[in-house]
């Protein structure tokens, strides 16, 4: 072969059409990933490299993809939740090996995101992490849909929700959680998080938690929940609050890790031994997870595949395809927080 190579060359040696040989460099979820390496091959034997300015000129896309963040107070500068810290590395890799940039920004709920990027053009789609108070932040979803912006985002999977999400089956998590709490003599079991349509995962642990208490012959009692957002301050409130209470208890499930470990704060502050008198599980499994002291029980989160799916079905939705909301599985990994009651 002489001359520069061209997609047509690497079309016919790898026995497929010249569409999908741009398909597959371009990182299309719509390739097979068998075909996509033999195409990568190819292409690498061949020295050949996409001209993404031409594409973007044919195709009219910038191959970009947006990484908005919701800001989270945190008691370092980042002002990002660290369990999305660990999902970011994800969608890093993924847009790199599907040939596209990333643009990462913060979103400020009182600043116009949502036209922004739809007016600017700046990329072909947007993932979405974080997002405080559902309630409010429902009517941004909806502004994005009727504008035809391309959009997912990290959260509960919902009935009627505008656009789609990718998120983790935080009912069964919650009921792991909870089940596994039962089934080492926890009798008294409390619930650390906001259980209401504000925060939807957050109501989908809590009713997981309370359909294994059920299921084991008793009720979710009022008096063993109380509300706390996701950070180290609130959960360490919510405990204190709790306790304050005089209720029995001898295990906390938190919805959250950073939750969990601001509980775990309060507890020893107030002499109250982890776990030999009150287990602790929070979710998520951020690494100061297993760092704490005791090491903390947890739900986790599959944070490599769903960064993966986000970027594949925002790729879909770019390219007109059909897709779907994705619920992944979350499974429960039991640290010293937890031990069994004697």
């Amino acid at each position: 072969m002489t001359g520069k190579a061209t997609s047509i060359d690497i079309a016919y040696l790898a026995g497929v059409s010249q569409s999908t040989v741009s398909r597959a460099l371009r990182g299309s979820p719509t390739v097979n990933e068998e075909t996509r390496k033999r195409i990568e091959e190819i292409a690498h034997k061949l020295n050949y490299t996409l001209d993404k300015n031409a594409s973007n000129l044919r195709t009219q896309h910038s191959n970009t993809i947006a990484l908005l963040f919701f800001e989270d107070p945190t008691p370092d500068d980042s002002l990002i939740n660290p369990f999305f810290l660990a999902m970011l590395g994800s969608i890093t890799r993924a847009s790199a090996q599907r040939g596209y940039d990333l643009l990462i920004s913060f979103q400020e709920l009182s600043g116009n995101w949502h036209v922004t990027y739809e007016d600017s053009k700046k990329a072909d789609g947007i993932i979405l992490l974080g997002y405080g108070d559902y309630v409010e932040y429902r009517s941004r979803l909806e502004r994005l849909v009727a504008q035809g912006t391309h959009f997912v985002r990290w959260g509960a999977v919902l009935e009627g929700q505008p656009g789609v999400s990718i998120g983790c089956d935080n009912f069964k998590g919650g009921y792991d959680a909870a089940r596994h709490l039962l089934d080492h003599g926890r009798r008294r079991l409390a619930f650390l998080g906001d259980a209401s349509n504000h925060y939807p995962e957050f109501l989908e642990r809590y009713r997981g938690y309370a359909a294994a208490i059920e299921e084991s012959g008793g009720s979710a009692s009022p008096d063993l929940q109380v509300d706390a957002i996701t950070t180290e301050e609130s959960g360490y409130r919510a405990a204190r609050e709790l306790l304050s209470r005089k209720q029995p208890c001898d295990a906390i499930f938190a919805a959250s890790d950073l939750i969990a470990l601001g509980a775990m704060h309060a507890l020893r502050d107030q002499g109250v031994g982890i776990p030999a008198e009150v287990a602790v599980i929070g979710f998520d499994d951020i690494p100061a997870a297993s760092l704490a002291n005791p090491p903390l029980t947890t739900v986790v989160q599959d944070t490599r595949r769903a960064g993966e799916a986000l970027v594949d079905t925002l790729l879909k939705l770019i390219g007109n395809e059909p897709a779907t909301s994705t619920v992944f599985p979350a499974r429960l990994v039991v640290r010293q927080s937890c031990g069994a009651t004697t």
